[in-house]
């Protein structure tokens, strides 16, 4: 049987050199080498990855990349492009990259992918001309996603990433928490006659998606009358018994398939929302973007690869220097919800203990992932970041220009985000503090009393994500980079970063809990799980 990727020469050259480097500053990593920015950056396209600012020396990168290669990655790319069945636990192919580039996955699924793609652009066309109407006949212009996970966070992030890119007249509204208050919001001032719903589920019972659906369907029809599904709702699905007894339409149906998961799916399907308000040309040059960095990934050098050198960063970060999260700090507003996105993709993909040959694994996995746009977080949690007792890897991404098309705003963010990545590298020495007290006038008793609070210790590693400005292509290979990099993590670690049983178990047993009390639980912790329901119906 196969062994943990740990038991590798490759990993325990890595490993011990990660000893050394622990106690190397950055402060001293850089001044040892003046040339360091030059030998610790990429670029490629209109794409700049800056490294130099991460714990690590060019040694420390040849490791890494031997280690690459020992865990077999480039055979891993191969086999993934090529459509085998690389995720073992559910004997699938991962193909989410055949949906934007035609060199993945060969001739038939590429046949169903341009099938799918021409139904959804005449659909789209048909929605913003105004030839597809409500039942009222009145054009549509809202339409509501009701999804959750990877068929929320994909097309609501690209909605808001390309919120500039609008066009068209119709406003993207999202529904996902299974609380109902999101679409109660929506249901009492929306016009019904005006509104196209989308129900993306492959499986069409998902718990939150189809009660959320319901409840939408029975604001429809109570307005709009029993034949209102059949024109004013769509589904993303592959079960077309429950579509048949929901009232969907055949020709508002999209097809799914076994090979896409869910935190992947956005370029499918499942990217209808977005589609219909940035209109089939904008969306397409979504898909273009994620398709070259597929090519990127796909043919170009270990040395020079955007998503390989980012996976094996994230990598040397969580496994080898100990650090437990991951801060995702995006230079745009635009970006908000990206950090979001960005749990599921990471945590969701590679929130494993159990390697590829079924054996518990002796080494740290997937970070937390967390952040927010850069400019408003340095107001929040950048001060734990900067002086707290953990520390984070922080990923730094920032476009050129604002989305708007202009400099001057975005270039006092580019201020702060320099500024910001300087500060968590080389940080603010005593010496240093003293010398700017003293500058200032303070007297020796006021220096004595606030000097260590001013301290910053630096060394805390980042990554320099820079491209020309968030548009619908950039956005897209903004994605194909991180998910291309979360597959290099997953082989380096042996695990699979395709399946997600961890979601299950909770969702399975909340099927099981009677909240009206007349069906007593059983099986472990039913007694306090009987107590707590007879809570809330005594409080509620």
């Amino acid at each position: 049987m196969p062994e943990l990727n740990s038991t590798l020469p490759a990993w325990a050259a890595v490993a011990a050199h990660a000893q050394t480097m622990k106690g190397k500053h950055l402060r001293e990593l850089t001044a040892a080498d003046p040339q360091r920015w030059e030998k610790l950056h990429v670029e490629y396209d209109s794409w700049l990855l800056d490294i130099s600012r991460q714990r690590i020396t060019q040694e420390t990168l040849g490791l890494l990349l031997d280690l690459a290669r020992a865990t077999n990655l480039s055979e891993r790319i191969t086999e993934m492009f090529r459509g085998d069945p690389i995720n073992v636990t559910e004997g699938r192919a991962v193909l989410h990259t055949a949906l934007r580039s035609d060199f993945a996955g060969g001739k038939a699924i590429q046949a169903e992918v341009h099938e799918s793609r021409k139904k959804l652009s005449e659909f789209v066309a048909a929605v913003r001309r105004g030839e597809k109407r409500g039942t009222t006949g009145k054009k549509f212009k809202h339409v509501i996603n009701i999804g959750i996970g990877g068929s929320d966070l994909g097309p609501l992030l690209v909605c808001e990433a390309l919120h500039h890119e609008w066009s068209g007249g119709i406003t993207p509204h999202f529904v996902s928490n299974v609380d109902r208050t999101q679409l109660e919001d929506l249901t009492r001032t929306l016009d019904p006659a005006e509104t196209l719903i989308i129900v993306c589920s492959k499986t069409f019972v998902t718990m939150e998606t189809q009660a959320n659906a319901n409840a939408a369907r029975a604001w429809m029809v109570g307005a709009l009358g029993e034949k209102s599904p059949g024109i004013h709702f769509v589904a993303v699905s592959t079960n077309a018994a429950a579509m048949d007894a929901f009232g969907i339409a055949k020709s508002h149906r999209f097809a799914m398939w076994d090979w896409v998961g869910g935190r992947y799916s956005v370029w499918s399907a499942i990217g209808l929302v977005a589609e219909l308000v940035i209109g089939s040309e904008k969306f397409g040059d979504f898909l273009s973007g994620a398709s070259d960095i597929d090519n990127h990934f796909k043919t170009t050098p270990f040395e020079k690869n955007l998503p390989v050198l980012m996976g094996l960063m994230a990598a040397w970060n969580r496994t080898f220097l100990g650090l437990p999260t991951l801060a995702v700090l995006p230079y745009d507003q635009r970006l908000a919800r990206l950090p979001a996105y960005l749990q599921q993709l990471e945590m969701e993909s590679n929130g494993k203990s159990v390697s590829l040959v079924g054996e518990r694994v002796d080494f740290p996995t997937a970070p937390v992932v967390w952040g927010e746009p850069g400019s408003n977080s340095q107001h929040s949690f950048f001060q734990m970041l900067h002086q707290g007792t953990p520390t984070a890897a922080l990923d730094f991404i920032a476009p050129l220009r604002g989305s708007w098309g202009g400099t001057e705003g975005q270039d006092l963010a580019l201020q702060n985000c320099l500024a910001q990545s300087q500060a968590f590298a080389f940080g603010h020495t005593l010496d240093e503090v003293d010398a700017d007290l003293k500058k200032a006038g303070t007297t020796q008793k006021e220096i004595a009393r606030v000097r260590n609070h001013k301290v910053h210790e630096g060394n805390r590693p980042s990554s320099l994500l820079m491209y020309p400005q968030t548009t619908a292509r950039t956005l897209g290979g903004l994605l194909a980079l991180y998910e291309h990099s979360v597959f290099v993590q997953g082989t380096l670690w042996g695990i699979n970063s395709f399946d997600q049983f961890g979601v299950e178990l909770g969702k399975k047993l909340a099927l099981g809990i009677d909240m009206t009390g007349k069906t007593a639980p059983t099986g472990q912790g039913a007694a306090g799980l009987a107590e707590l329901i007879g809570y809330v119906k005594g409080h509620r």
